[in-house]
Order: C-alpha cells, then sequence, then structure tokens
C-alpha cells in the first residue's frame, strides 16, 4: 500500500515541484495562464502563500494554498468584497488545489482537504474563500461551499466565488473523516463480474467439501439430482454436465450440428454471438449469419425473410442473452419462427439460465455454464437436449456428447466439489430478487446520470455502463477495484467502447448493493474534482 507524506512544503526542492505541478494544472490543463519556456508557474502571492502538500516518496503529487493577507485575489475580481462579508469574517483564500493525474483516484484529495480544514481551525479563521471552476460548482457545494457575488474570468477559465464558513468547517471535518474511513476501511471483496460471481455463503462451504471419486455412487446420486433440477429449471429433457466453460459447452454442440443436414443461420450482434460464428468457423460447418452492430436488435422480420429465401437451413443457433451488452433476444417468438420454417434452435443460454425464465423443451440444444445465472463457482459446462444422442467416433472424445449421454455416471474425471457446489447454489436461486436489484440499479443510475445500455427488457443480470469520452471505464473499474468491488471492464471488447458492466448474478445482500451504489457515487464525484484542480 502507498504511504503518504502530508506536510506544509517547507523546502526549495518541494517548491520547485509546486510549480511545476502549478504550470500543469493551470496551463496546460486550465488555460488561465500564458505557457513559458520553461514550464514553471509562479503564484504572485507566492511569498504569502501556506502550501499544504501531499508527497509520495521524494513526489510532490498534491498541493493546497492558503493565505489570510488581504487584498486577497478576489478583492481584485470583486468590488466591495468586505461588505459582502459578515462583518466578523476572519477570512482565509483557498487557491491553487491540484493533484497529479496519477494520483487522483487515490486518498490524497481527501487527505489535503482534512489537513487545510485541521490548518484553518488551528488558526482561528471563521470563513474560508475560493474562486471555484465554474463546472466544479455542484461540488462545491456538496462539501459546504456558498457561491456569492456574479462568475469572473481569468483567462479562457471561468469562476465562482464561493465562501465556506466555521461551522461549515467543522461540518466538513466529519463528512472528510467519513470519506478517509473509507479508504482506509478493510473490505471484503465483492463480485458484480459475470463470473466468478458473487457467491452464497453456502456454495463456499460446500465446495471446501472433501472430494469424492467420480465413481462413487454418491457422487453419481448427487450429479443425477443436478440434472433432473436443470432439467426442471429449463423444460429440457435431458441435461449433461461436462467439467469446462461454456465455450467447451458450445464447441460440443457445434460438434453435434456437423452431422445436421442443410445449412445453418447464426444471429450475432455482440461479442458471444460472433463467438458462435467462431465456433461454426472452427467445425467448418455451413451457415448463414445475420450480423448486427452491437446492441442493435435483430428484427424477426429479417429472420424470418432469411429463412424464407433460404430454404434449405435447417438449424439457427442464437445467444439467448448477449453478455456483451446484456440485449435478451425473443427467444420465443424466435422459437416460433423456426417451428413454422421447420428449423432446429439452438441457444447460448450460458448468462439466461437462472435468471430469467427460460424453456428449452422444444430445443434442440441448448448450453449453459455452472458459474454464471446459477451462481456457482466456473468449471462446468451445461448441455441440454432435446433427443437422446448416440457416440459419434468421429468427434474428439472429450467433445463427444453421446459419451456423456449414455454413461450412467460420467464418462471422465469429473470433480464432486463443482457438484455440490451447483447443487446448492440451485437452492438459493431467486429470479425475483435479481430482477429488483436491476430495478435498483438502474434507478440509482438515472439518478447518478451514468448512461447505460438498454432498459427493462434487458437482462437484469447485466447492466453495461456506456461512458462518455471524457470519462474511462477503465479508471472507473479501477477505482472500484481499489475498494474491493469487482466489476467486468478489463476484456478488450470492453475497453474499446469505453464500457463497465455490473453483473448481479449471484448471491447479492442489500449491503453490498448500497456499497456500490455508495461507491459509484463517489467515484463519479472523484472523477469530477480530480480531473480538474478546484
Amino acid at each position: 500500500m502507498m504511504e503518504f507524506i502530508y506536510k506544509i512544503a517547507s523546502d526549495q526542492e518541494e517548491y520547485e515541484q509546486i510549480y511545476q505541478l502549478n504550470y500543469k494544472t493551470f496551463v496546460e490543463e486550465i488555460p488561465q495562464h500564458g505557457q513559458n519556456e520553461r514550464q514553471l508557474l509562479i503564484d504572485r502571492f507566492d511569498g504569502e502563500n501556506t502550501y499544504i502538500i501531499a508527497k509520495w516518496r521524494n513526489e510532490v503529487v498534491g498541493m493546497i494554498a492558503v493565505r489570510a493577507t488581504r487584498p486577497f485575489s478576489l478583492d481584485q475580481k470583486i468590488e466591495n468584497l468586505d461588505e459582502i462579508l459578515p462583518t466578523d469574517a476572519r477570512p482565509c483564500e483557498i487557491r491553487l488545489l491540484s493533484v497529479k493525474e496519477s494520483f487522483r483516484m487515490s486518498p490524497v484529495f481527501f487527505r489535503l482537504c482534512e489537513l487545510l480544514v485541521s490548518y484553518c481551525l488551528e488558526h482561528n479563521y471563521n470563513m474560508a474563500l475560493i474562486s471555484g471552476v465554474d463546472k466544479q460548482i455542484p461540488l462545491y457545494k456538496k462539501i459546504g461551499f456558498i457561491p456569492f457575488g456574479e462568475i469572473v474570468a481569468s483567462g479562457q477559465a471561468r469562476f465562482q466565488p464561493m465562501y465556506l464558513t466555521k461551522e461549515q468547517f467543522e461540518s466538513s471535518t466529519k463528512v472528510f473523516k467519513r470519506m478517509l474511513a473509507r479508504f482506509s476501511k478493510p473490505k471484503k471483496p465483492i463480485s458484480f463480474l459475470p463470473g466468478p460471481v458473487q457467491m452464497h455463503p453456502a456454495v463456499q462451504e460446500a465446495l471446501a467439501f472433501s472430494s469424492i471419486s467420480h465413481r462413487d455412487q454418491i457422487f453419481t446420486k448427487e450429479l443425477k439430482e443436478v440434472q433432473n433440477r436443470l432439467s426442471r429449471l429449463t423444460g429440457a429433457k435431458f441435461t449433461d454436465l461436462a467439467v469446462g466453460t461454456g465455450t467447451l459447452a458450445n464447441d460440443i454442440v457445434a460438434a453435434q450440428l456437423q452431422s445436421l443436414r442443410g445449412k445453418g443461420l447464426i444471429l450475432a450482434a455482440g461479442e458471444f454471438g460472433y463467438r458462435l460464428i467462431d465456433h461454426a468457423d472452427r467445425f467448418h460447418l455451413n451457415y448463414l449469419t445475420i450480423e448486427k452492430q452491437w446492441n442493435e436488435p435483430i428484427n424477426l422480420i429479417e429472420i424470418r425473410q432469411v429463412l424464407m429465401d433460404n430454404p434449405d437451413i435447417t438449424w439457427l443457433w442464437t445467444v439467448h442473452c448477449e453478455t456483451s451488452t446484456g440485449y435478451v433476444f425473443d427467444l420465443p417468438a424466435i422459437e416460433q419462427l423456426c417451428s413454422t420454417a421447420g428449423v432446429e434452435l439452438c441457444v447460448d443460454a450460458c448468462s439466461s439460465v437462472g435468471i430469467i425464465p427460460v424453456s428449452f423443451q422444444n430445443l434442440l440444444f441448448a448450453t449453459s455454464v455452472s458459474g454464471k445465472g446459477l451462481g456457482s463457482y466456473p468449471g462446468l459446462a451445461v448441455i441440454f437436449h432435446r433427443e437422446p444422442i448416440i457416440s459419434n467416433p468421429d468427434i474428439p472424445r472429450y467433445l463427444d456428447l453421446g459419451l456423456y449421454h449414455n454413461t450412467d455416471s460420467v464418462p471422465f474425471t469429473h470433480s464432486s466439489n463443482l457438484v455440490k457446489a451447483l447443487r446448492v447454489a440451485m437452492d438459493n436461486m431467486n429470479l425475483l430478487n435479481i430482477e429488483n436489484n436491476a430495478a435498483a440499479i438502474r434507478r440509482f443510475l438515472e439518478k447518478e446520470s451514468y448512461p447505460f445500455a438498454g432498459d427493462d427488457s434487458y437482462s437484469p443480470g447485466i447492466i453495461t455502463i456506456q461512458l462518455p469520452a471524457n470519462l474511462s471505464s477503465k479508471d472507473l473499474g479501477d477505482y472500484l477495484k481499489q475498494k474491493h468491488i469487482y466489476t467486468s471492464y478489463e476484456s478488450q471488447y470492453l475497453v474499446d467502447r469505453n464500457w463497465l458492466q455490473i453483473s448481479l448474478m449471484g448471491h447479492h445482500s442489500e449491503d453490498e448493493l448500497q456499497i456500490l451504489q455508495t461507491e459509484l457515487a463517489y467515484a463519479k464525484e472523484a472523477f469530477s474534482v480530480n480531473s480538474r484542480a478546484l
């Protein structure tokens, strides 16, 4: 963990770094002053300023200047300033607040403010004046500053005169202490990832049981119970489990599609739809596609037209919930189109089983995994199918669904721990709870002006925040990770689009959801505060 030093600047090396930071902020970032070759900016009140600084090792990474000598800079901007201030005012002026970019997601800002408040109270100042950057006025008001007078211009920047009273000082001290407590308080990791998901404590306990042989009758009994429960949950006639991921499950389906006559149709409007195309290519399947931009719906009329124009299409393969966006395909409507056209429907349902109601009764194949909506650990690939499957020696053994289907237990080494954990996870599934949590998160995002994809028709298990260009999804994700809150933002397809995803798969308590909302609110404020100097 970084160890910072917070102090009053006292030596020449610190002052040189202050002038460099001053230049970086008030010349390059906020165009208030003109450029110079030395790239140093010495404040005109430098000799009267007290600089409160933050240092990391020998580097000055943040600063605030405070002074009490009149005239203030505001005296030159506002006529008869004293007539506006209370008669008993003992004011100081706060200026030049800046934090280096690489430290803007750290406690530096809050620590500087805490030290500033203590300094002002110790010196009996009962009022602080600032010239606040106009874009940051809402933030200053949250801290307690009250605007007065007219907005004034300096260079290309615009500033709002504001003041903070002693009473607000004391209130701010408590606010900053609470903020700092958030940085220092150890936190239990909370996963809002689509995998690994947040585990119910009972699922964690189940995984810790001693392993047993996959040939043991106890294992076989538990495996069949899980298979039967999955079949009841989805309406599928048959369910088989392999040790692997959703990628393995879809490879197993692709291997089966090789034996179907005719050609296929694959729908793609996101990362995982396009991955189905990749599965098909690797198995040299014959198929057509309907491809859309990410998050662009595929019209049912388009699907119907392609099926009508290509009577040799015998199967259609699509995701149900597109994990990369949260978009949910209208599966019942697609199923009806396929039934009318005599086309077999296959579905990647890795992000929908356990999240939204599904019915696989009439589907040829569907796939899922243990580690997403089912709320357990990753490691089990789930394949649902309507018809009995015969082993095919032309298919690699591990991908041969017939070997799984025609074995009383399992054909290969299996994990009793993962099967037990999945059984316990299914005991704790609650689709309504996930739906309610998603509605609450969406209301919060709207309130905080975080843009997100879709509406209530999108999956409650995946909420995609689409950040504007001036906010980085990586910075936001890193900020949350520092608070031990894990969201999905590091996949390249999310980085490329500046998206961050909140997954509500798994088990989340009300407290954990509140922590997420609190940190998102603070994160937005921190981005706003630290991206500009006050």
